[in-house]
């Protein structure tokens, strides 16, 4: 039995391009629209496919669930540029708004079409909410066990009879993946 919880190697340059993705596509993406939009993609996916697409770090915040590592990739913060070897991002954040800089589109390439398909849920459900909807939308069970804390993936898996199977499945093989 695995008692140790499901820890995923983050992947910077998904999350790269799913930020380019949204600064993208003609709308305009606020800072808690677009982190809410990776929580939304990584929990479905992870619901749907046994594997998120990104496996950032979730830190369970007033407003949400916040992977601390894309929030830091949106602010502009230089080792994630390194990471995906890029002189600047394709995007600035402007207060609270995440702003195109760049006319280049977006390298999807490195997503799988399922992961593609729970972006795009994901920032529809994301970008159809106002402020206090998106909140509201997630502060579920495993934003509330996280208590302020590191949320865990095994909380993010949906209450099915295969969820104990599940759990131990990305308990087992999260340190393996290479998403």
């Amino acid at each position: 039995m695995y008692s140790m919880n499901a820890v995923y190697k983050f992947s910077t340059e998904k999350a790269f391009a799913a930020i380019h993705w949204m600064v993208s596509q003609g709308l305009p993406v606020d800072l808690h629209a677009a982190l809410k939009t990776c929580y939304f993609a990584d929990k479905s996916h992870l619901n749907e496919h046994i594997q998120p697409i990104f496996g950032a770090t979730y830190k369970a915040m007033k407003y949400g669930p916040v992977p601390l590592e894309i929030y830091e990739m949106m602010r502009g913060e230089g080792i994630w540029l390194w990471e995906v070897k890029a002189d600047a991002t394709p995007w600035r954040l402007n207060g609270y708004q995440l702003q195109r800089v760049a006319n280049d589109d977006p390298d999807m390439s490195c997503f799988a079409q399922s992961e593609i398909e729970h972006l795009k849920r994901g920032f529809a459900a994301s970008t159809a909410m106002n402020f206090t909807s998106r909140t509201a939308a997630t502060h579920g069970r495993d934003w509330q066990t996280a208590n302020g804390g590191t949320m865990l993936y095994e909380d993010m898996v949906d209450e099915s009879p295969s969820k104990p199977e599940i759990v131990r499945t990305i308990k087992e093989t999260a340190a393996h993946i290479k998403l």
